[in-house]
């Protein structure tokens, strides 16, 4: 019975009262609003209302009285008469007024006011002992029963129901689904098996669900029936259920032209997609050549004529999308648009910016760059934001519209030609002469392994400063991703060429030259420290 209960209240939370809905009765030309007086279910008559009562608050205090006087046990049906008062034929049980009829309630129903009276208190009469026939100990007792008895076979049924379905899955499995292989030509797979299985198991299932639904909506409306508290309600589950079926029925079979002009339209624009991805496939691959294309733009490309076709797909499809003339659809596809406006406007200028980027060639993934303070390896270009791994093992992520606006040094897109000039800058007195300067740093590069010969190393004379005069030194090197280690080799061969001649690296400025040159003698490279002076990075 805790079963019952709980399916009761969920069903009082869902069905709507009675007497809730009104329904116009056409009478000649003039439609008048009418509702129902209902009895445990039963519909006893409809009444009229007014400006001031109107008819669905006429018919629900209607049925309190009645109902309040047949659960009166002093109230017998045979005390209901008519008086006649005031213009209007009043149903009264003694001293209680039940209803009262009016000339206008016999003119919609064609019959005079005596005549439309005496119908309508037989009814009530014939109502009162309904109600309580239905609420005698022998009814109660016989609620029961059939209750349990129907209980007793839903539960039944579910067990059945539950041992077919998984003796028809295994026999699915067995027979079926070994039989399943991929739909395809040639090499192409248009439909895997895998997806066939569990398109099948998804439809399976959704006839396993509407079976239980079925037989719980059968169980309910028998349940209900037994009662007459809740009888009611069991003539208005079916049409719970069914209502928002038939409304989805008649719908679709209104708007089926448009929904083949739509299905039709899908297909079309899917199979056009599809021969453009092929088309780009083949441009990323080098089996179609265009002039001035770079095969690297073909992802991209595509992706820019995809959502044209779709837009163009959705333009064409809007006005036959059942509901979009509709004010609703207006103001939800307004207020999307807003939304989407205002929420947006970076993550599009981001985007902008990847595809331009794209097409100007900045760079690709695998490149090392320079962007504003961040250097790296780009390691993923997406549309809004590009990913870098700086040379610590950093992930740097920048936004695209702050790449485009700014400057991009990359390293690697012309050193595959002639390599990337690595230079360093150092300073150096008056008295040394230049020609043994330059000689030096020469000699350093060539000492630095990792840096290449063409083009040859040289050396710039940068700056005559007041005190020392800025030389740099440029050598090409091989290696892009080695560029921290070959600049610490070089640094490190600068400092050994210029101890060993015993020419002083001067600092920017100062006050005057100390006695002795600030030299490290080849005596004193190696002194006793904690650690070995071996190279920890590997790199000499």
């Amino acid at each position: 019975m805790a079963v019952l209960r709980v399916a009761f209240l969920l069903l009082l939370a869902v069905v709507p009262p009675a007497g809730a809905a009104a329904q116009d009765a056409p009478q000649g030309d003039e439609q008048v609003a009418t509702a129902p007086v209902e009895l445990d279910g039963a519909v006893l008559f409809r009444v009229r209302g007014s400006t001031s009562l109107p008819a669905v608050d006429r018919a629900g205090l209607i049925r309190q009285r009645i109902a309040a006087a047949a659960a009166d046990p002093s109230v017998s049906p045979l005390t209901v008469a008519m008086i006649e008062r005031d213009g209007s034929t009043r149903i009264v049980s003694g001293e209680r007024l039940l209803m009262a009829v009016l000339d206008a309630d016999a003119a919609l129903e064609g019959l005079s006011r005596a005549e439309l009276a005496a119908l309508h208190m037989n009814r009530i009469r014939q109502a009162i002992a309904d109600y309580r026939g239905a609420r005698s100990p022998a009814a109660r007792s016989r609620s029961y029963t059939r209750t349990g008895v129907g209980t007793a076979i839903f539960f039944l049924s579910l067990a059945v129901l539950f041992g077919l379905w998984r003796w028809f899955n295994a026999l699915l499995r067995r027979r079926v689904q070994a039989r399943i292989h991929s739909v395809g030509i040639q090499s192409f797979e248009v439909m895997r098996a895998d997806r066939i299985r569990a398109a099948l198991e998804r439809t399976f299932f959704a006839l396993r669900v509407l079976t239980y639904l079925g037989v719980l909506v059968t169980f309910a409306t028998f349940a209900l029936a037994q009662w007459p508290e809740t009888r009611d309600l069991s003539r208005r589950v079916v049409s719970v259920l069914l209502d928002p079926l038939l409304t989805l029925g008649r719908g679709l079979i209104t708007n089926t032209p448009r929904l083949v002009f739509l299905a039709v339209l899908f297909f079309v624009i899917r199979g056009t997609l599809r021969l453009i991805r092929l088309f780009f496939d083949a441009v990323e691959r080098g089996t179609v050549t265009l002039n001035n294309f770079d095969p690297e733009w073909s992802q991209p490309t595509y992706k820019i004529v995809r959502i044209a076709v779709v837009a163009f797909g959705l333009i064409v499809a809007y006005p036959y999308i059942p509901g979009s003339q509709s004010d609703a659809f207006k103001g939800v596809s307004l207020f999307i648009g807003i939304v989407f406006s205002l929420g947006s406007s970076t993550a599009i200028a981001n985007i902008i910016a990847g595809y331009m980027m794209t097409y100007r060639r900045a760079f690709k993934v695998g490149d090392r760059v320079k962007i504003g303070d961040a250097i790296g390896e780009v390691i993923h270009a997406r549309l809004q934001v590009t990913h870098l791994r700086s040379m610590k093992n950093e992930e740097i992520v920048i936004p695209n519209s702050q790449i485009l606006g700014g400057e991009v040094l990359n390293y690697t897109s012309l050193s595959k030609d002639r390599g990337l000039i690595l230079h360093s800058e150092v300073a150096i007195g008056y008295d040394t002469p230049w020609r043994q300067v330059e000689a030096l740093l020469l000699t350093a590069a060539a000492r630095t392994p990792g840096l290449g010969t063409q083009p040859p190393p040289f050396v710039l004379v940068h700056k005559l400063g007041e005190f020392a005069i800025t030389y740099e030194v440029n050598v090409p090197c091989g290696d892009v991703m080695k560029m921290g280690p070959t600049y610490t080799a070089l640094h490190h061969s600068i400092l050994d060429v210029f101890n060993e001649h015993g020419v002083q690296i001067m600092v920017p400025a100062y006050e005057g030259d100390p006695p002795e040159p600030k030299v490290v003698p080849p005596d004193r490279w190696f002194p006793a420290s904690p650690v070995t002076p071996a190279d920890p990075a590997g790199i000499l």
